[in-house]
């Protein structure tokens, strides 16, 4: 008895939801699996020389969990292909080894993650890629920083961490397509369920999937998902002889092979599953903390986007369907922000965000540390939280004695 092998869905059609659990996840083939099996396989019999099975011969090269995750994200962000990473950093490594070469410049934001800016600025940098960080609310200092003929990339993220600054992500668009620029979109704080930034224009987006993709804080991941027709900045040939931006990533993310392992594919393919559901509950709670904040006499500032007077409320509100998780708050002291982090309960100190669990930090010693003395520190008495899903009142009855 033989059993044909199922002709794999095409989910294009389909809702949010049921694209981030059934896309690239068909069940399998020999065993009716419903979930993609764990390869925790490094090579693979060929049938003959060169006769591959499904096109696999080293896991470095494709592995059959990884293309499911991959084909997962590309569909949640409506992308024409996805590449699945061992961390966001090294996502942002690989798309940038892509499109840049030495004597090149990127218009990178003023806010950006202190790791980002650290690739930017101390790998890129001794490398010979020049960079500018500008104000990216601001549309005409992005204009002023494009060096012609010498820019290849503008690099967005919306909301930015910490500070939770927001782009106008077509309009920057826009203006890197006029420069023969690559318009690349950090969406880890947004993620694909609240923001889509390719259709909006961008050519690339970037996540640490470690974030809210993954959602549980066990796994470190990163992703590249590539827009359709994408290409590389004007008048540079890529490695496969092509200038289209995929082929140039698929070949430096096997040449460098920075990929994601097996086990960490399925955990945060498992983490895709849910991402729409978590978001909603990130979303309410974070909106509800927000305004609790907003109203005590301990906080002088609340950051989000979700409040009216943000100052890119109306940008936020047009191209996200939420809001997201995080909130950034100041305390007027450096003294009163780092008492705060040591009091809270629920809210547990640690790095990282966009778990289940709400976390706190402080991100001028912690995640923010490496932009120090840059023009890209980021104020002392800054406090940022990651909002998770647990029970709000408990939430807010611990940022409250915290406070107090």
């Amino acid at each position: 008895m033989t059993t044909d092998t199922p002709t794999p869905h095409d989910w294009t059609d389909a809702g949010f939801s049921t694209r981030a659990i059934h896309a690239g996840q068909d069940p399998d083939a020999a065993t009716g699996a419903v979930v993609p099996p764990i390869y925790q396989v490094s090579t693979y019999k060929q049938d003959g020389v060169g006769g591959l099975r499904g096109g696999y011969e080293y896991s470095r090269s494709a592995n059959p969990t990884r293309t499911a995750l991959e084909q997962a994200l590309a569909s949640a962000e409506g992308g024409a292909r996805g590449f699945a990473f061992a961390s966001g950093l090294a996502a942002e490594d690989t798309v940038l080894r892509a499109v840049l070469r030495p004597g090149d410049h990127m218009v990178v934001p003023d806010d950006a993650y202190g790791g980002s800016y650290r690739l930017f600025a101390r790998v890129f940098g001794p490398w010979g890629v020049e960079h500018t960080p500008v104000d990216l609310s601001d549309l005409d200092a992005i204009s002023a920083a494009i060096e012609p003929g010498r820019t290849k990339v503008v690099w967005v993220e919306t909301p930015t961490n910490p500070l939770l600054g927001i782009s106008d992500i077509a309009a920057i668009a826009a203006i890197a397509r006029a420069a023969g620029a690559v318009l690349v979109v950090d969406n880890t704080f947004a993620t694909p369920y609240l923001q889509q930034p390719l259709s909006l224009g961008a050519d690339v987006v970037v996540h640490s999937t470690t974030k809210y993709i993954g959602g549980h804080s066990d796994v470190v991941g990163g992703a590249l998902v590539v827009a359709e027709g994408a290409q590389l900045p004007v008048g540079l040939d890529g490695p496969t002889g092509t200038t289209g931006l995929a082929d140039a990533v698929a070949f430096h993310q096997n040449a460098s092979g920075a990929v994601a392992g097996p086990f960490d594919a399925w955990l945060t393919l498992r983490g895709l599953k849910t991402l729409a559901v978590r978001m909603e509950r990130h979303s309410s709670n974070a909106a509800a903390i927000a305004r609790f904040l907003v109203g005590h006499s301990a906080v002088t500032q609340v950051i989000y986007p979700g409040l009216e007077e943000h100052a890119g409320h109306e940008v936020a509100a047009r191209q996200m369907s939420g809001f997201g998780g995080m909130i950034s708050f100041r305390t007027g002291s450096r003294a009163k922000a780092l008492d705060v982090c040591a009091r809270t309960r629920v809210f547990t100190l640690a790095e990282s965000l966009g778990g289940v669990e709400s976390l706190i930090e402080h991100p001028g010693q912690m995640t923010h540390a490496s932009v120090a003395g840059s023009m890209l520190e980021v104020p002392d008495d800054l406090v940022r939280l990651s909002v998770g899903i647990e029970d709000l009142a408990d939430l807010v009855a611990d940022l409250g004695q915290a406070l107090a």
